[in-house]
């Protein structure tokens, strides 16, 4: 099985954020590729616990994810587009 997610990355500071808004997780890293395997790192351990809990399924449900296939799970909404703006205040 797999899931469809959407991975946010910013630079703060020295550091980048990488970060899941379906799973709410968030992991960091010295440079892009670390801050991505990170979060991955700390997406699976946090599916493997709640398996261990027998939460899982309540999990996925809380998240929004849905099957959309026999072999893939998604989330309703799809991030087509991020791009920064500016607004004058």
């Amino acid at each position: 099985m797999k899931i469809r997610l959407t991975e946010e990355i910013w630079k703060e500071g020295n550091m980048y954020v990488s970060y899941c808004p379906e799973l709410d997780i968030a992991s960091c890293g010295e440079d892009v590729h670390q801050a991505k395997k990170n979060l991955i790192e700390a997406i699976l351990i946090n599916i493997e616990e709640t398996k261990k809990m027998g939460t899982f399924e309540q999990f996925i449900e809380e998240c929004g994810l849905e099957e959309i296939n026999a072999d893939i799970l998604s989330v309703r909404k799809e991030l087509v587009g991020f791009t920064p703006i500016e607004v004058a205040v």
